[in-house]
């Protein structure tokens, strides 16, 4: 049973991680020769300042990008 777990910034809209469910499940089953059936997908939704790139949070980066 294909397990796939993603990690994303909070803010996609529940028609876009529908999408993203679909789409990669199609993926996996389709690479792995697995029945979709037994594909789970897990979304992980975090702030974007509990995520960090180069020593600062996306949210600080966010904002000193605006100005």
């Amino acid at each position: 049973m294909p397990f796939i777990q993603i990690n994303i910034l909070e803010g996609r809209t529940p028609e876009k991680k529908e999408r993203l469910i679909r789409e990669v499940s199609d993926l996996v089953a389709d690479v792995l020769d697995a029945p979709i059936e037994s594909v789970r997908i897990l979304i992980q939704e975090m702030p974007s300042e509990h995520w960090g790139i180069a020593g600062e949070s996306v949210k600080k980066r966010k904002v000193n990008a605006k100005g």
